[in-house]
């Protein structure tokens, strides 16, 4: 376990001083794991609308931060290229991320054209109903993305690395609270990347 511990850490030490510099990326990553924490109560209750919260708001913010204010520049702080970054990430990179993306807005396309989706629905009577089959298709693209890549790492890295990466993801949303809420304060500041002055290399 104490294996398991450490690996956690490090994949999530390196997630925040690789990936997260820009302020406005963290304020959009406490939007999104304040939005992601009330997706996990409403899948007590009602799955299909967690995941329509989680993909929505959820995703839709966290990667906006990625994609248009992360700097894709030298990262001096760490000495590495962007390109170094995308190539080592554990996790969904950039290329990643755009395919997961691309499956998630295409599937609505899919529910369109085959109101059944292959006899897995009653065809919706109403908009209602298919924004709720909508939900249902993005919550299965949502736990398969996330095994996908866990098994995948299991190759690539070894089951530990794995299991580490899929309980960070699964516990991201109570790390991003507690790391990047007072980003929104620093923003106000006009503090638009943060120096990162602990990680610094002297």
């Amino acid at each position: 376990m104490r294996e398991f511990f450490r690996t956690l850490e490090v994949q999530r030490h390196d997630d925040h001083r690789y990936y997260h510099h820009s302020r406005i990326n963290q304020s959009l990553h406490l939007l999104s794991a304040i939005s992601f924490v009330c997706a996990y109560v409403l899948l007590f209750t009602d799955p299909v609308a967690a995941a329509l919260v989680a993909w929505l708001v959820s995703m839709t913010s966290r990667q906006a931060g990625h994609f248009f204010f992360e700097p894709t520049s030298y990262d001096e702080v760490n000495q590495a290229t962007h390109e170094h970054k995308e190539a080592i990430k554990v996790g969904y990179n950039l290329r990643r991320k755009v395919v997961l993306i691309a499956i998630w807005a295409a599937s609505p396309l899919l529910l369109w054209i085959d109101p059944s989706l292959l006899g897995a629905f009653e065809p919706a009577a109403n908009a209602t109903e298919f924004v709720r089959h909508v939900g249902a298709m993005w919550l299965v693209i949502g736990a398969g993305g996330l095994l996908f890549r866990t098994v995948h790492l299991f190759f690539l890295q070894g089951v530990m690395a794995g299991l580490a990466w899929m309980t960070k993801i699964l516990t991201d949303p109570f790390h991003d609270i507690a790391l990047y809420y007072k980003a929104p304060m620093y923003l106000l500041r006009g503090e638009l990347i943060d120096p990162m002055t602990s990680l610094r290399k002297s």
